[in-house]
């Protein structure tokens, strides 16, 4: 089974694919994780990317594509993949169907974990992480004991870049606008779930799990 996993900064999706191929015996291929490996090794797709990071420009859709053929060639055993952080538009999605095409398989399953603009919002612009330990808050879900000082080191915490609200909406502007023609292509497959990604994470992880059922 060969499944993609929808959903804004916030939504959970990273938690949620980890579980799920750990429970389904499918591989969890995560671009973020390509791209880091790719840098690390100084692969040449891996060079080719930083061209165009180092400009502060967009990797092209062909170098993302072309990892994650790489890594599905390299794990051909596998019994399936969850694809998560890919793909994010539609010419990518439609690129990632030629590319299964290309390897004698097919998206099975699309899941969208939904959540509203309001509680990803939340969720984002609360987070903040210790400068020295680097340890996760929330102002709501998970306040430190003392504010603005991590309980396990003592360390001050910060609210990167990308956490502050102003930013936090850019972003979700622009997932939005970019995802909702990728949820009507999926729809028209037939292949797309929906769930509900503001219940608890385990009520998530039940719904993800039934919807691949």
């Amino acid at each position: 089974m060969n499944v993609v996993l929808l959903g804004a900064p916030g939504a959970g999706k990273g938690t949620q694919a980890k579980v799920a191929a750990e429970q389904l015996g499918l591989v969890h291929l995560a671009t973020g994780d390509l791209f880091r490996d790719n840098l690390k090794r100084a692969t040449p797709l891996g060079q080719q990317a930083k061209h165009y990071m180092d400009k502060g420009l967009l990797v092209p859709d062909e170098i993302t594509v072309n990892m994650t053929r790489q890594r599905m060639e390299e794990l051909a055993g596998a019994r399936g993949f969850i694809f998560d952080g890919f793909p994010r538009t539609l010419e990518q999605a439609k690129a990632l169907d030629s590319l299964m095409s290309d390897l004698g398989q097919r998206i099975d399953r699309v899941v969208y974990i939904k959540v509203s603009p309001e509680a990803l919002m939340e969720r984002l612009s609360m987070r903040w992480i210790c400068r020295q330990c680097q340890a996760p808050y929330h102002e709501k879900s998970n306040p430190p004991k003392v504010a603005g000082k991590c309980d396990h080191c003592g360390g001050e915490l910060y609210q990167r870049d990308d956490d502050r609200p102003e930013t936090v909406r850019k972003r979700l502007d622009v997932y939005f606008a970019q995802t909702a023609p990728l949820i009507e292509y999926y729809q028209k497959q037939g292949v797309l779930r929906e769930v509900d990604g503001e219940a608890p994470i385990e009520a998530v992880t039940r719904g993800l799990l039934a919807a691949l059922e």
